[in-house]
């Protein structure tokens, strides 16, 4: 099987070096990749990643028999559409059904329709209706960009003015704003292999959107995750499934928008239950490289059996014991305007998955993105691997470089609990 991967960050790092190890692989290929990615996969040129006539030449020129697309904009763009009307299998879904992430609104939409349990929330246009919306959240606000932001559109707050300072940025900018009510409780990230509406659940995560310890700072596309969780009931991801996922994917092939690709839930555990934050629809960034660390199953022939339909057949998946811990690096700046250009020493040792980075003329590897690489850690539980993880990141040198040292922490120490009504 010849596999192209679209994406150049560490989540498609993560899903490369997982394929590379598939024995169905043989040929591997990325557009635009990163200097890690580029050790593992050719690498190809893309002008724009985000068009979708572009990819699919791209596709047939490199005979590809499978295209995967890793980021969330190119899937909203409905560059998988273009690929599959090359008669190329590609795994992601639609551009109909990515709009369960391009649009918050139409999330909430689908979910009351499925009659899933989810935050109360608000979407609101007009600057002029923003006071008296407010005054219905509160006195925790949280306000969101409706369409994509990379993870960083939000602001959770128990302050009226930042709530408001956040939304008329938002509602400046041309940006629908959702007001959403605030819950309490530990949150999920499960990724489900989706094909209509089979659904096949991957292993619990948890990830660290704040960017400083004890989750101070601003939010960003995200700092850390461990998995699985050693805090959840075992059949966690079991009943996620059931009451939301196959529900949700139920309504969108009613609404004739099938979904076919990867299904993220981000949840609350609430004491009402298990509650939906968002929904993605692509592999999550860091989660993902937590999760793949574990696993065993031949990750190809799995989403090529999502790709084309046949998931239903496809073999139970298969985990390796322990856990796994990712630690990103982020650059000076970040979330804000990174700093760029730096020389990276010890990015090409085992456990680091590159993001924003590039190879210079002679060899050395650049800093050339606000998350610049991620750290995997492996162990025989939380604690072994959280070890591992920093013992890597310790090698690792950035100048201005920074990250969180307290990923999995509580939850290694036995300190992450969840409500109950």
């Amino acid at each position: 099987m010849r596999v192209l991967v679209i994406g150049g960050g560490a989540r498609e790092h993560a899903l490369v070096l997982a394929m590379s190890q598939d024995p169905a692989v043989t040929a591997l290929a990325c557009a635009p990749g990163n200097a890690g990615i580029h050790s593992l996969a050719e690498p190809l040129g893309l002008p724009d990643p985000n068009d979708g006539e572009q990819v699919a030449a791209l596709a047939r020129r490199w005979q590809a028999d499978l295209v995967v697309i890793g980021p969330e904009v190119p899937l909203v763009a409905g560059v998988a559409d273009a690929v599959r009307a090359a008669g190329i299998a590609c795994f992601g879904p639609s551009e109909a059904a990515a709009a369960i992430e391009g649009s918050k609104a139409f999330a909430k939409d689908v979910m009351a329709a499925a009659g899933v349990l989810t935050a109360r929330a608000e979407v609101v246009d007009n600057p002029g209706r923003l006071d008296a919306a407010l005054a219905r959240f509160g006195p925790m606000y949280v306000v969101k960009d409706d369409g994509l932001a990379a993870g960083k559109g939000v602001v959770v707050s128990p302050s009226c003015e930042e709530a408001r300072a956040h939304a008329m940025t938002l509602l400046d900018a041309g940006h629908p704003v959702l007001l959403e009510e605030y819950l309490d409780g530990p949150e999920v990230s499960l990724f489900c292999l989706v094909d209509g509406q089979t659904v096949r659940p991957l292993l619990p995560a948890q990830d660290f959107k704040r960017v400083g310890d004890e989750d101070t700072g601003p939010n960003t596309g995200g700092m850390g995750a461990y998995a699985p969780l050693p805090w959840a009931a075992p059949d966690l991801a079991e009943q996620i499934v059931a009451d939301v996922v196959a529900p949700v994917c139920a309504e969108l092939d009613r609404r004739g928008t099938p979904f076919s690709g990867l299904l993220y839930a981000g949840l609350a555990l609430t004491s009402a239950g298990a509650a939906v934050v968002e929904f993605n629809c692509r592999f999550g960034d860091p989660e993902t490289q937590a999760v793949l660390a574990l696993l065993r199953s031949p990750l190809a022939g799995l989403l090529h059996a999502v790709a084309t339909g046949a998931l239903a057949s496809a073999p139970e998946l298969e985990w390796a014991p322990g856990s796994a811990v990712t630690v990103v690096l982020a650059a000076e700046g970040y979330p804000g305007t990174p700093r760029v250009g730096d020389v990276i020493v010890g990015a090409e040792a085992d456990g680091v998955l590159h993001a924003g980075t590039r190879r210079r003329d002679d060899g050395a590897v650049l800093s050339s993105g606000g998350r610049v690489l991620s750290v995997v850690g492996t162990g025989g539980d939380l604690a072994a691997a959280r070890a591992d993880a920093y013992e890597r990141m310790a090698k690792i040198k950035l100048p201005g470089g920074h990250f969180r040292s307290d990923i999995g922490l509580r939850a290694a120490d036995g300190k992450v609990t969840v409500p109950t009504g």
